[in-house]
């Protein structure tokens, strides 16, 4: 009986431990894809501009001339590298974890940017980046560990979940209805427009990878995946998301400037995949009270230092800009070099304030009566 209780024991902890190990596996495949994808941002957006520099017509403008544009390719691929460790990071650990980590995509896009796309990133902006990090940090903290889709067939019957396919039928409405009644007539002047099409696709986009994911795994098991209808019908629905969000994603950043796009279609595309993963996967019912507010305030604070990072990027931040008593001059004093200049006491205020009337009133009167001496000659 001890034996048979030891080995259920030495079960769980190996268990425990294999999960600890895919944990650390897609945290750090979720870190590596981020560096790319903030990459791949301003990659694509120097072939863009190279491209409105030769008078080609503007991805915005419904053109494809960055086909031919080596940079544009170059971000392509560094896109294609985050993807990938994304995909796999999706395989090893909750999208609870992953998505949200795309916040250090935007802090390497804004960082890179300010040096090679010359948009400024002031103290806000560096405060901002700061938040980004102990967000996230907060949220790998409280992330959960466990995983409760392990196979396709899982995959399944959360499919056919009620809730699941009316949030479904809601995401292909809500898309279909930017796509061809707002974006036409609102797209070139909303940037809300193209993003919201992204993000709301890209939860989609998200789910497929998941369960692609859980089906490469059980396909290095020995598992027959590739005769599941279900495997396939993932491959072709992450086909159709990626190219829908690449382009419009491509006409966002043509149109508008990297650090506006970056920060919103982060925070809708987290806010898009964090709702889908609560209704298909219910992650978070397997969370503890405290874990589950951790990871909703490590949320929050991302999104502030997004907010920072972005909404005072055009401000001047420098030291004239600081109030008087925070300004120290060479001798640590808040006037600095200035002189000292000899200030006038209440009373001799006061007395001023009381001399000056009479003295305008003498000076009105020998006007006057200069004016009447002409006048009598």
């Amino acid at each position: 009986m001890n034996s048979v209780a030891d080995a259920n024991g030495v079960d769980a902890t190996f268990e425990m431990e294999a999960n600890r190990l895919d944990f650390y596996i897609g945290l750090s495949l979720a870190v590596s894809s981020s560096a790319f994808i903030g990459t791949s941002f301003i990659l694509k957006k120097k072939g863009l501009l190279r491209l409105a520099s030769k008078g080609s017509m503007r991805a915005g403008q419904g053109g494809y001339a960055y086909l031919k544009e080596w940079l544009w390719w170059a971000g392509l691929i560094s896109m294609g590298a985050g993807e990938a460790a994304n995909f796999a990071a999706y395989a090893f650990a909750p999208a609870t974890l992953v998505t949200p980590l795309g916040a250090l995509s935007v802090l390497v896009s804004a960082v890179l940017s300010s040096y090679f796309l010359n948009e400024r990133l002031n103290v806000h902006g560096k405060i901002g980046c700061l938040l980004c990090v102990l967000g996230s940090t907060v949220m790998v903290i409280h992330a959960p560990q466990e995983e409760e889709v392990a196979s396709l067939s899982d995959m399944a019957e959360k499919l056919r979940d009620p809730g699941f396919i009316v949030f479904a039928v809601c995401v292909v409405g809500s898309s279909l209805a930017l796509i061809f009644a707002v974006a036409p007539r609102f797209g070139q002047k909303n940037v809300l427009v193209y993003i919201l099409i992204c993000s709301v696709i890209g939860s989609f986009s998200v789910s497929c990878v998941k369960g692609l994911g859980i089906g490469i795994k059980e396909l290095f098991a020995g598992t027959a995946v590739l005769k599941e209808p279900l495997f396939w019908s993932l491959v072709i629905c992450l086909v159709i998301c990626v190219s829908i969000q690449i382009s419009y994603l491509n006409k966002a950043l043509d149109i508008f400037n990297t650090s506006i796009v970056t920060p919103i279609y982060y925070v809708f595309f987290t806010t898009s995949v964090m709702v889908c993963s609560a209704i298909l996967f219910k992650e978070w019912l397997r969370m503890t009270i405290d874990g589950a507010l951790g990871t909703v305030s490590g949320f929050l604070t991302i999104i502030l230092g997004i907010f920072l990072l972005h909404a005072f990027k055009d401000i001047t931040f420098n030291w004239d800009s600081l109030p008087l008593y925070l300004r120290k001059g060479p001798q640590g004093l808040p006037w600095g070099d200035q002189p000292y200049m000899t200030l006038l006491s209440q009373d001799t205020q006061s007395e001023d304030e009381m001399k000056l009337p009479g003295d305008a009133g003498s000076k009105g009167c020998s006007i006057r009566t200069r004016e009447l001496h002409k006048e009598g000659q």
